[in-house]
């Protein structure tokens, strides 16, 4: 765990130190959300969907969605077997 400090201005800003900004991987423009808990706070990123394109790789064959529901419908019906939601 690493801890980092910044200051708090007049006007309630701070900005984000580097070591911050490159462990949540955002830059100038993007938004961060805060998670009260207690006296605890969390800073995650809020990632727009245009950021999200590409995350996920598939080195198969495109698949269809009738495929898709088919496998979805199997894997429920194997969870429910197993007494899993």
């Amino acid at each position: 765990m690493t801890a980092v400090e910044s200051g708090i201005t007049s006007r309630g800003q701070t900005t984000l130190p580097k070591a911050v900004r490159q462990a949540l991987s955002v830059r100038a423009g993007d938004r961060v959300r805060y998670i009260i808990d207690g006296d605890a706070v969390r800073i995650v990123p809020v990632r727009p969907v245009n950021r999200l394109y590409g995350i996920l790789r598939h080195d198969g064959p495109a698949v269809s969605l009738e495929e898709m529901d088919r496998a979805a419908a199997e894997g429920a019906s194997r969870a429910g077997q197993d007494g899993d939601p």
